[in-house]
């Protein structure tokens, strides 16, 4: 259950980013801001409900790579930020570490 609230809490520190990039792009700022507020309260209480099984190592780097990772595809697909070669690599290889992280555990 515990791996479960860390992967939560990874989808609610995306929520964060993408919240204040729509207070940018649209016009219901308070709105945006608001998300963002309420999905970085989330992230945190789901990420302290994983580190009471999971290293607060492990979970901190996992709980930020699936916060940046999903932010980085959602910046590609929506926002048209910028694909090549070595932001793909890169993304990949905390990918690479979020897996060994949690098959090592």
């Amino acid at each position: 259950m515990h791996w479960l609230y860390l992967f939560i809490a990874g989808l609610f520190e995306i929520g964060w980013p993408l919240g204040f990039k729509l207070s940018i792009v649209t016009d219901n700022k308070a709105f945006w801001i608001g998300f963002a507020i309420i999905s970085m309260g989330l992230s945190g209480f789901f990420l302290w409900l994983a580190q009471k099984q999971i290293s607060i190592g492990t979970a901190y780097i996992i709980w930020t790579g699936i916060g940046a990772i999903g932010t980085f595809v959602i910046g590609i697909i929506f926002f048209k930020d910028p694909v090549n070669t070595i932001r793909i690599l890169s993304a990949f290889l905390i990918i690479v570490g979020i897996v060994g992280l949690k098959i090592s555990h």
